[in-house]
């Protein structure tokens, strides 16, 4: 019996199993609007099998893309083609989610396949970077940014709210909120990004308030029926981990405490002086001890998407979902070649649509692993 298989339920949200589409940016949008390159790929995602289909980062206020070219909800009529994703992600069989966040000072970007470096000054292309200190990343990212004044915080919190109450009229079941990877809310956690002096800086408690204000202003429009996540850098390894990881499990906690349902751990990657232990599951035991220590349910992604690996990180109970991206990219179907490897009874019935898994069933042979 394959626990990668098992349904998973939040809230009132049945997951078919624990594999899930991180978010994944494709830098194809216009002013934040879906173009024609959207839809089929996440429908493509959602037809291949796994359980939920987060669709990329999408940016609340223009100021908070990455680049030009990044999904955006910060007016009514971008939700129009996201409306079409999601209906077209539960067509398909899988959970529609989105994630919704704010670049802060990495953006103002190039695409990463056109220099993933900041866009030069002058070029009409570009912003005003903001973020909690006037701090720069460095690095290809060496712009400094504008230190946000109390109202600018406010400003973007309420973004974040108008961007959930889209999100949920478009008609998504999952919402995960990014605080994550050395953008804005990142950065408010970050020591490397945030010094400032008031209520939003110093220790750890200032330094996690706008997440923690962020989540339940959004967790107060956002149905109490549907699962509300944050994706969240509990570890920069930068030779501060063991206290950033227990200042995040403390926030963590608090976050659960104002409606968090699920944490999506990431890495901090708000210093360029990190050096993560890139390997197999590498981020598998800090999940599992977040999960522990926090008492939520927890996703991870990062090298996650070998079939013995998948499993073993959910049988282990260290992960109740784990999020598979390159080889999603690489193969759309890839939940049906876990099934074939993980020796999943009838595996093209068990992930993939009738048209696809009816031809694959029949005529079978060494090529498919299916019984006739």
């Amino acid at each position: 019996m394959s626990e990668l298989f098992t349904p998973f339920r939040l809230k009132d949200v049945t997951l078919r199993n624990r594999i899930a589409v991180p978010p994944m940016c494709q830098y194809s949008a216009e002013d934040g609007y879906v173009t024609d390159w959207h839809e089929p790929h996440y429908t493509g995602m959602a037809r291949g099998g796994a359980g939920l289909v987060i669709v990329e980062a999408t940016a609340v206020s223009p100021e908070g893309r990455i680049t030009p070219a990044c999904l955006g909800l910060w007016e009514d009529g971008q939700a129009e083609g996201l409306a079409r994703i999601a209906r077209a992600i539960k067509v398909a069989g899988a959970v529609p989610g989105l994630q919704i966040g704010h670049a802060g000072r990495k953006g103002s970007a190039n695409r990463p396949w056109e220099g993933d470096d900041h866009i030069p000054d002058g070029d009409p292309r570009g912003w005003q970077t903001i973020s909690p200190s006037a701090i720069a990343l460095g690095g290809p990212l060496p712009k400094v940014p504008r230190a946000m004044t109390l109202a600018d915080i406010e400003r973007v919190r309420g973004a974040f709210v108008a961007a959930a109450r889209r999100a949920r009229d478009a008609g998504f079941e999952w919402l995960e909120l990014h605080f994550a990877h050395g953008y804005l809310a990142q950065s408010f956690f970050s020591v490397h990004a945030n010094q400032r002096s008031d209520e939003y800086g110093g220790d750890a408690t200032g330094r996690g308030r706008f997440l923690l204000e962020t989540l339940a202003a959004v967790r107060a429009v956002w149905p109490e029926n549907l699962p509300l996540t944050a994706r969240f850098g509990v570890i920069e390894y930068d030779g501060r981990d063991e206290e950033t990881l227990a200042e995040a499990i403390d926030l963590t906690l608090r976050m659960r405490a104002e409606g968090l349902d699920l944490l999506n751990v990431s890495v901090g990657y708000s210093t360029l002086a990190a050096n993560p232990p890139w390997g197999p599951a590498f981020l598998a035991p800090v999940a599992e001890r977040v999960r522990r220590e926090a008492e939520v349910p927890v996703a991870a992604a990062w090298f996650i998407d070998a079939p013995r690996d998948a499993e073993r990180v959910v049988a282990a109970g260290q992960l109740d979902l784990v999020m598979i991206g390159k080889a999603h990219l690489a193969n759309p179907h890839y939940p049906y070649e876990l099934a074939r490897a993980l020796r999943i009874d009838r595996p093209a019935w068990s992930t993939l649509p009738a048209p696809y898994a009816h031809w694959l069933a029949s005529y079978a042979g060494p090529s498919t692993g299916e019984a006739q």
